[in-house]
């Protein structure tokens, strides 16, 4: 496929295998590009990339860490006092940077294995993505990979993937964990 070269941004490894099964599958040539300063603690970033650097193995693929960038002030800043827009302000720090990146690489594609989870804002990712790439350089690519979702829980259960229980940030972390606080007294 001529024009084929895409840069995939991947949160984690679970939610990279069924969009790298498609695209492969469809002739792209993958990159992908592991960008989450939202991820909180660092242990649970460390973990996260593990599972990534698993998963690109398996594919055959070359993922960009842009470790000197893991920063989660950067993410605070930006949703600080906004935690009502979170999600879709972390949406858009991560997006950014991956079509700053494709347009550095001369990527003809981006695209974002956010669109796998079915926890996920699906149409907010895909809109904003949209609005990012407007009628630059490098166009977004859009697919539905919810499709893929038991598919690619299966895959990172057998292939022993580390599979994380909340999004990554700090107030996801705490959503999910708050029933502890409650269990935990007297």
């Amino acid at each position: 496929m001529a024009d084929s070269k895409i840069l995939l941004h991947i949160c984690c490894g679970p939610c990279a295998i069924y969009p790298l099964q498609q695209l492969q599958g469809q002739g792209y040539e993958v990159l992908g590009f592991f960008y989450n300063p939202n991820i909180h603690p660092l242990q649970e970033y460390l973990k996260r990339r593990e599972g990534v650097e698993q998963v690109a193995k398996r594919f055959g693929i070359r993922v960009i860490y842009p470790d000197e960038e893991y920063d989660p002030v950067l993410y605070m800043r930006r949703v600080a006092f906004r935690e009502n827009s979170r999600c879709l302000l972390c949406y858009q720090l991560r997006l950014e940077k991956t079509l700053a990146i494709a347009k550095r690489g001369r990527f003809s594609f981006f695209s974002s294995a956010l669109l796998y989870s079915k926890h996920q804002k699906h149409d907010e990712i895909a809109s904003l993505a949209r609005d990012l790439a407007g009628e630059g350089s490098v166009s977004f690519l859009y697919q539905d990979f919810r499709n893929g979702w038991r598919q690619g829980i299966e895959l990172s259960r057998q292939w022993n993937i580390y599979r994380q229980d909340y999004c990554g940030c700090l107030y996801s972390e705490f959503e999910r964990r708050k029933g502890l606080l409650s269990r935990n007294k007297g």
